[in-house]
């Protein structure tokens, strides 16, 4: 005799879903943890690191943002994202101060190339700074809920004791598991004169070595602030590191050489657009819209679709977050994305129009 009744409820799958929001969470003085659910059951399958994009009305105006799942799909019937309150942040301030339990909103996701399941090893280092936990936090969980077989290294850097994010639950969950080993590096003490025991200043090698003498043998996942990585990524290059074995997320503003390489390259672009030949241009025709533009070689379907006033939802605007997903109709597209579709929606004609640049005349059904 059967005792198993088949699972009916509704799995999640890459798009946009509706979610409401049924606690709010407060992590420390300046984060906090907004956990959603769906109106009808819905199983959130994902794997461990891997995010979802906000779609929010503020002041009347639509924006996408896209945040790390840090929940775990051990608890498949909820997601949760932690949100650190930046000074000026209009979403993350936004958020803190609006949203409320009872609210709903559209979701996209999941999405992401930086999470446990594509990288399995037995043995793994996780190096986090500030918020940069949060898909951290989402694989610790997963590994811990599913008692698996992982020897896990977990360094988290914060700027103070009051910083760090989910510290009572990492202490119980490497309590609790003799594999599982957490350090914690805080930059400074509070102000309110907390006493910490703990590793002070910032990471370092001879810090790292004391915490985990075989790092080099290990499976590394990184994420935090651009400045923090690129410190962790020195250390690995001068001890000979095998890349390949090294992931990384990042969380923050892009930096400012970034920026002013970015501005450089619109400038160059611009110059060098006058010297391009009509008959190298390229047409993009928008079906569902009715609308078509000729474009230069290596300008982006999104960018196209700009030209008409035509807005496809964006979000990050580099690959990563697969809100600006469309179906291609015909033609085809070099696309450099980050992570932000999967092979299912390759296969099915989808793409990702901020970084598909046609190589002939492409028709998008948008």
């Amino acid at each position: 005799m059967n005792f198993l009744n088949p699972v009916t409820t509704q799995t999640w799958t890459n798009g946009r879903h509706m979610v409401r929001c049924v606690k709010v969470i407060q992590e420390t003085w300046d984060v906090r943890t907004f956990c959603f659910m769906a109106e009808q059951p819905v199983l959130f399958f994902f794997k461990p690191g891997q995010f979802v994009t906000l779609e929010l009305e503020i002041d009347g105006e639509a924006i996408m943002r896209s945040y790390t799942i840090s929940s775990s799909p051990s608890i498949p019937y909820s997601i949760s994202i932690t949100v650190k309150r930046v000074p000026g942040g209009r979403v993350s301030n936004w958020l803190h101060d609006n949203m409320k339990v009872g609210d709903e909103l559209p979701v996209h996701g999941p999405v992401g190339n930086f999470n446990s399941i594509d990288f399995p090893a037995d043995k793994v280092l996780f190096l986090s700074g500030g918020v940069g936990i949060t898909p951290l936090m989402s694989m610790t969980r997963w590994f811990f809920d599913t008692n698996a077989s992982v020897d896990v290294e977990f360094i988290h850097s914060a700027r103070a004791p009051r910083d760090v994010i989910y510290h009572r639950e990492l202490v119980h969950m490497f309590s609790r598991i003799p594999e599982f080993k957490l350090h914690i590096v805080c930059e400074k003490k509070d102000d309110v004169g907390e006493a910490w025991a703990g590793y002070r200043g910032y990471l370092t090698q001879p810090m790292l070595e004391l915490m985990a003498p075989d790092f080099l043998d290990r499976e590394i996942f990184c994420c935090g602030p651009t400045p923090y990585m690129n410190a962790i990524k020195r250390i690995l290059h001068d001890n000979g590191f095998d890349m390949s074995h090294y992931h990384e997320e990042s969380f923050g503003a892009t930096p400012l050489d970034v920026r002013e390489d970015v501005l450089e390259l619109a400038e160059q672009a611009e110059a060098e657009a006058e010297e391009v030949d009509v008959a190298d241009m390229l047409s993009v025709e928008f079906s569902t819209s009715g609308k078509s533009v000729r474009i230069q070689p290596g300008e982006t379907v999104h960018s196209a679709a700009a030209k008409l006033g035509l807005h496809i939802p964006k979000a990050c605007g580099m690959g990563i977050c697969g809100t600006c997903r469309v179906p291609l109709a015909s033609g085809e597209v070099e696309m450099e994305h980050n992570g932000g579709i999967t092979d299912e929606d390759v296969a099915e004609g989808y793409i990702l129009s901020c970084c598909s640049t046609p190589k002939g005349n492409v028709v998008v059904d948008f």
